[in-house]
């Protein structure tokens, strides 16, 4: 946005309301993979509150960052919430959450059940007092497995559904992560849509209901997805693995003063990449590019061919020459390039705003163009408990109540 658009946490400029308007959630996650989820239904309207224990979320403390328990990553995914400090294992603190969970929509959490057992705080107790409570874990696995008690973090996660060894298998046979905290966001995505869904269950049955989103269940499909291959049969029928995926050649292709991204799929881009290189015949004579069969069987062999030949130009022209061809391709971006990508300028991708405490911040904007009830940015990330006493006088706290809570270290407000 321009310097004259900038937010302070305005409500949306349309006035109109995201479609969660009206959905409370009680975020009891941490880090980055509920947090994630929380955050995309509080761009959809939701009234988000961020439980936090005395001492805050611990990704507050990854910097760089302005202000202590500022850091950059928290500010990334804890916009359109409300910061409330309570220390569960505190009796006050567990009493004043189970006040809020009467009147909540929903509840979200991220560690393990037996944790949430020892606060007191299962679905049971909670169902019981709110029976229109939906009730969500994000955790590492499925409770009626033996992995079930285990901790989880997206590296663990990356391990256990074979990431690493694809890694391998490409590289140069070192088992490497991938440098992205993919499987908190993907499965925190998958959070926020199966709460989307019970919302709209509830509407027609009028009863919450218990879901557990374990990670190593989520995230194995994004494998097998495309490797399961010869094993999807019984017997199998071949080998695992999708040779396209894993071939080696498979990298951005090196050209006479960069990198360009192309992809080379289907009949017509392949015949028209041998006219477009001035090799029209080897479409019609080359046996490996006869079908998507023969040309899985030699894809190596075929991109190790485009490489060579891109070797021969520059970038801006092979994304001329490939567009006009039409054919698939795209420039290599790094981190900082992408900043200042003229697509995501032209759709207004990355947004800048005023922070009340840390001045100008650039966030990325809520997904999707919506008709009707478009997601928005009305809140910035907040301070540590920046809301604590405004969403407790709301749950129905007087102020000297308040005031006790914070002299017992229950809660913490800016003014403490």
């Amino acid at each position: 946005m321009t310097e004259s658009s900038r937010s302070n946490s305005s409500p949306n400029a349309t006035g109109v309301q995201g479609a969660l308007a009206g959905i409370t959630v009680l975020d009891l996650t941490t880090v980055l993979m509920g947090p994630f989820a929380t955050q995309m239904l509080g761009d959809m309207g939701a009234d988000v509150i961020k439980i936090e224990p005395p001492g805050g979320d611990s990704v507050r403390g990854i910097g760089p960052m302005r202000n202590p328990g500022m850091g950059y990553d928290f500010l990334q995914v804890n916009r359109n919430k409300r910061s409330l400090v309570l220390d569960l294992k505190r009796p006050e603190g567990l009493a004043a959450l189970l006040r809020l969970a009467t009147q909540a929509d929903v509840l979200a959490y991220n560690v393990r059940p037996q944790a949430m057992a020892r606060l007191g705080l299962t679905w049971e107790k909670l169902s019981a007092l709110n029976p229109r409570l939906i009730y969500v874990g994000m955790f590492g696995y499925g409770q009626t497995g033996p992995y079930a008690a285990k901790p989880a973090y997206d590296d663990l996660i990356q391990g256990i559904i074979a990431v690493p060894s694809l890694v391998a298998a490409v590289g140069d046979g070192t088992p490497r992560y991938v440098p992205l905290a993919f499987v908190d966001r993907t499965v925190g995505l998958a959070a926020a849509n199966v709460i989307c869904a019970a919302l709209y269950r509830r509407e027609r049955s009028g009863r919450g209901q218990s879901i557990q989103v374990p990670m190593f269940e989520t995230m194995l499909p994004f494998v097998l997805g495309e490797h399961m291959a010869g094993a999807t049969f019984e017997p199998a029928q071949g080998a695992m693995g999708y040779p396209r995926l894993l071939a080696r050649e498979r990298t951005p292709y090196k050209t006479a003063d960069g990198h360009v991204c192309a992809l080379i799929y289907n009949d017509k881009q392949w015949k028209g990449f041998c006219e477009l290189v001035g090799q029209p015949q080897r479409w019609l004579t080359d046996p490996r590019l006869r079908s998507m069969t023969t040309r899985t069987q030699h894809i190596g062999e075929l991109y190790a061919w485009v490489a060579q030949v891109l070797q021969t130009d520059t970038t801006a022209n092979w994304l001329l020459r490939f567009d006009a061809a039409d054919i698939p391709a795209m420039p290599l971006h790094t981190l900082e390039s992408v900043l200042n990508d003229p697509h995501l300028k032209a759709v207004g991708f990355f947004q800048s705003f005023d922070h009340p405490s840390e001045g100008s911040v650039r966030l990325m904007s809520p997904v999707g163009q919506w008709t009707e009830s478009p997601p928005s940015i009305r809140r910035q990330a907040p301070r540590i408990g920046e809301h604590s006493a405004q969403v407790l006088a709301q749950a129905g706290y007087s102020a000297d109540q308040i005031a006790q809570l914070v002299q017992l270290g229950v809660t913490q407000t800016e003014a403490a």
